[in-house]
């Protein structure tokens, strides 16, 4: 099934997506199964957001081929990208990107809605649990693939009680672009 977008992403393209039910269980049962194999819920926190980042990296060569942008030319640029147009082009959420910092090196992505905590209640043994972490994951791995050192934490959890999901991203290092090979000249 094709399915573009919501109202609002920005050249989105359509991609082939699997039930959001299914995804939805399959996530929680990989979260359930990491619960039961490490017993720590601080190492299933890392767990998590290292999946997201494996995937991540995974993911920004499939987003840039089929989005078609130009080259964003801030941090600023690059947060409305993953906002209005990678979220959506994979989630089918979008984000609003908000509560900038005054050097312009730390935002909040604020979603409008969270597919992987569907269908999820944290019991109070696993309140500690940042059961969308592998989200956190894949914007980390996402934006060092292209040339973004940055740090992604949870500060707003629906499932923890709060009123939204807000990821905090700090941009801890730009790096330039460089080309293993050069022009003979």
């Amino acid at each position: 099934m094709l399915r573009s977008g919501p109202t609002g992403a920005r050249n989105a393209p359509a991609l082939e997506q699997i039930n959001a039910e299914v995804f939805t269980l399959t996530y929680g049962s990989i979260v359930r199964q990491l619960i039961s194999d490490y017993e720590d819920i601080e190492e299933v926190n890392k767990q998590l957001e290292q999946m997201g980042y494996n995937m991540g990296i995974r993911l920004v060569d499939e987003f840039l081929a089929k989005a078609k942008i130009s080259r964003c030319s801030s941090f600023r640029d690059t947060a409305e990208v993953v906002a209005k147009q990678a979220l959506p082009m994979f989630l089918n959420v979008s984000a609003n990107v908000t509560n900038w910092s005054p050097d312009q090196t730390e935002c909040s992505l604020v979603l409008t809605d969270n597919p992987l905590a569907d269908f999820v209640e944290l019991p109070d043994e696993y309140r500690e649990l940042r059961y969308c972490n592998v989200l956190a994951g894949v914007v980390r791995g996402a934006l060092e693939m292209v040339n973004m050192e940055v740090e992604c934490r949870w500060v707003s959890d629906m499932l923890r009680g709060d009123d939204c999901y807000e990821l905090r991203l700090k941009l801890k290092e730009h790096r330039d672009e460089k080309f293993p090979y050069k022009d003979d000249d």
